[in-house]
C-alpha cells in the first residue's frame, strides 16, 4: 500500500509540475512514434531516418489540423538496435509512457513485426513498411479472413521480388540452376518457404533450386553452402541476407573458386555503403529496387520529386542516396494525410482515417482495401537494379529491368558478372 501511495504522490507531484493531466496532454499535442534500427547489423535501414525526421519537423512546424484544431507535432524516434525484443520494448514505451497517437515503423520483420504486434495489442494505430508483406502478415499469424484491426502496411510482396529476379535472369544466358541463401529469420523463412517463397514459382519456371538449409545470421563459414552450389553446378545465387553475411559469403566463394554468373540478393545489396565495403566483389551484383531517384513520383508534403529528395539528402549529408529515404518520407506523408482527415486524436478515429487513405506519395500510390492482397496491405512497385562502377560515386545502382513496373524507367540491361 505504501508503495502505491508513494507512486501516487510522485505522480501527482509530476502532474502538478507540468500542469497537465495525461489525457489532456495526449490530446493537445500530436505525438508520432517512429521505431527503426539505428544501430546493429540492420542500421543501414535506419540510416536516413534522422535526416527525414528533421525534414518533417520543418514540414510540420505549423502543426497539423485535426478535427478542426491545429495541433503541434512531436516526433519521437526510438532505436530497435536491430533486436526484435528491443523493438517491442521501445514500442511499448512509446504507447504506454509517451502515449503516441500514431506509430510508424520500418526496416525488416525484426523491427516492424514486434512494433506492429505491440500496437495491435494496445489498440494504437500503426503504419509499417520495408518488409515484404508476407513476412509481415503471416509472420504475425495474420488470418486472411480477418486481417488486423490497428496495423497497416505498405510495401511489395515476395511475388514481386520473385517476378523481378526471374525477369532479370531470363534476360541472360544461364543453366537455370539457382542456389538459395535463406537464413533462419523472418525474411529467410518466408523467402525459402516451399509454398509462399521462391521454391514453387522457380520450379514452375523451369529453374532448379539448391537450398542447403537455414543458417544463423552472423555465420562465419559458408563452406557447406558453397560446396553444395559447386556440386550442383549453380550459376545463379539468390537469397535474403544481412550485409555482413553477404560479404563473408562472397569473399569465401571467391577463395573457394565458386564463380556464379548472376548474384541477386535481397536486403544485403540495397545500400551503397555495403557495396563499397565489398571492393571489386560488388560490381555486377543485382538486387531489388523499391525506391530510387528515377522513380516518377513526388512527395505530397514537400512537392519534391524522388530525384529532388535524393539530391537534397546527398547535399546535406554528403552521403549517397539510399533506398529507405523514400519510404521513411512516405510514412510521414501518409501519417500527415491520415491525421488531417481524422475526426479526433482518439485511437479509433486515427485508425479509421489511416484505413481510408488513398493518395500518391514519393514511393507511389498508397491505398488500403481492394485490390489487396488483404485489407491491411497496400502494395508499392518494385524493379530490378544492378551495381556498376560509379561516375560521381564509387558505385551506382542502375535499374536494369522494369517489366513488373513499366512506369519506372530503366538505365541499362542486366549483364553477367
Amino acid at each position: 500500500m505504501t508503495l502505491n501511495r508513494r507512486h501516487f504522490v510522485q505522480g501527482t507531484a509530476a502532474l502538478a509540475a507540468t500542469g497537465v493531466a495525461p489525457l489532456l496532454h495526449a490530446q493537445s499535442v500530436i505525438k508520432i512514434g517512429y521505431v527503426s534500427p539505428q544501430t546493429g547489423p540492420l542500421a543501414p535501414f535506419g540510416e536516413a531516418d534522422k535526416w527525414v525526421i528533421d525534414q518533417m519537423k520543418a514540414a510540420f512546424k505549423d502543426g497539423i489540423m485535426v478535427g478542426g484544431k491545429k495541433l503541434p507535432v512531436e516526433i519521437i524516434l526510438k532505436d530497435s538496435q536491430s533486436n526484435p525484443n528491443r523493438a517491442g520494448e521501445v514500442a511499448n514505451d512509446l504507447i504506454l509512457k509517451d502515449r503516441v497517437s500514431l506509430m510508424l515503423t520500418a526496416g525488416t520483420p525484426e523491427t516492424a513485426n514486434p512494433v506492429s504486434d505491440a500496437c495491435e495489442l494496445n489498440q494504437v494505430p500503426c503504419i509499417s513498411s520495408v518488409v515484404p508483406w508476407q513476412p509481415w502478415f503471416f509472420g504475425r499469424k495474420g488470418d486472411p479472413a480477418k486481417g488486423f484491426n490497428w496495423t497497416y502496411h505498405m510495401f511489395w510482396g515476395l511475388e514481386d521480388v520473385i517476378a523481378n529476379f526471374t525477369n532479370g535472369w531470363k534476360s541472360v544466358a544461364t543453366n537455370k540452376k539457382v542456389g538459395g541463401l535463406f537464413p533462419n529469420d523472418g525474411d529467410g523463412n518466408a523467402w525459402g518457404d516451399k509454398e509462399l517463397g521462391f521454391p514453387k514459382p522457380l520450379a514452375g519456371m523451369g529453374y532448379t533450386l539448391t537450398d542447403p538449409g537455414r543458417f544463423q545470421n552472423g555465420t562465419q563459414d559458408f563452406s557447406a553452402q558453397i560446396a553444395a552450389f559447386k556440386k550442383d553446378g549453380v550459376e545463379i545465387v539468390t537469397g535474403v541476407v544481412i550485409p555482413p553475411d553477404a560479404k563473408t559469403f562472397l569473399t569465401q566463394a571467391r577463395q573457394q573458386g565458386f564463380k556464379p554468373k548472376v548474384i541477386t540478393l535481397g536486403k544485403a545489396l540495397l545500400f551503397p555503403g555495403a557495396i563499397e565495403a565489398l571492393g571489386d566483389l560488388g560490381y555486377g551484383l543485382s538486387t531489388e529496387v523499391w525506391w530510387s531517384p528515377s522513380h516518377p513520383f513526388a512527395s505530397s508534403l514537400t512537392k519534391q520529386s524522388a530525384k529532388a529528395l535524393a539530391e537534397s539528402y546527398e547535399a546535406s549529408t554528403k552521403k549517397q542516396w539510399t533506398q529507405p529515404i523514400g519510404f521513411a518520407h512516405a510514412l510521414f506523408e501518409v501519417a500527415s494525410n491520415a491525421l488531417s482527415r481524422a475526426k479526433s486524436l482518439k485511437g479509433a478515429d486515427v485508425r479509421d482515417a489511416v484505413a481510408a487513405t488513398s493518395m500518391n506519395t514519393v514511393v507511389g500510390a498508397v491505398k488500403w482495401g481492394a485490390p489487396g492482397p488483404f485489407k491491411n496491405v497496400s502494395k508499392t512497385p518494385l524493379v530490378l537494379g544492378q551495381w556498376v562502377k560509379g561516375t560521381k560515386n564509387k558505385v551506382d545502382l542502375v535499374i536494369v529491368n522494369n517489366e513488373a513496373a513499366p512506369s519506372i524507367p530503366t538505365g541499362g540491361k542486366l549483364t553477367l558478372i
